[in-house]
């Protein structure tokens, strides 16, 4: 799950996919985690608003912000962004790369809801972060459907 820093929308989609595996007891089927396409914030934890609202939904993560590698797009099956210059990004990064296996997407297009694009909330308010969670709940859910 990436975003362009890895400390708001793609942490919330990891803490939350991970959540949903565990409850469906398919925590031995999937390997999840989340990443940046920059590497402004490696290092970091999430946003302590992007915290704030996963601990308000019972979901704990301890999450540090990471840039995106060569052996991801090797090792994963899926690499899932949250807007179009992300997937801008990770395709020409994938580009680059040898045996790429991951399948690159937007989360979005799993909305059942049909919202393509979760926006960064981080110069936003508490509000925006709710709706990114809520987002990334649907789309997690309807790729965890449709990917097992």
């Amino acid at each position: 799950l990436v975003s362009i820093g890895n400390i708001c929308r793609s942490p919330i989609a990891e803490a939350v996919f991970r959540k949903l595996v565990t409850d469906e007891k398919l925590e031995h089927k999937w390997r999840t985690d989340s990443a940046a396409v920059s590497d402004w914030n490696v290092g970091r934890s999430p946003d302590s608003r992007a915290l704030s609202c996963l601990r308000n939904h019972g979901i704990e993560t301890a999450h540090k912000a990471r840039q995106i590698t060569k052996e991801d797009f090797q090792t994963f099956d899926h690499i899932l962004c949250m807007d179009e210059s992300n997937l801008r990004d990770l395709n020409r990064k994938s580009n680059q790369v040898k045996d790429c296996k991951a399948k690159i997407e937007l989360l979005g297009t799993y909305d059942p809801q049909k919202q393509l694009i979760i926006e960064d909330p981080y110069y936003g308010n508490e509000k925006d972060f709710e709706t990114v969670y809520e987002q990334c709940l649907r789309c997690c859910k309807a790729f965890l459907e449709k990917s097992h």
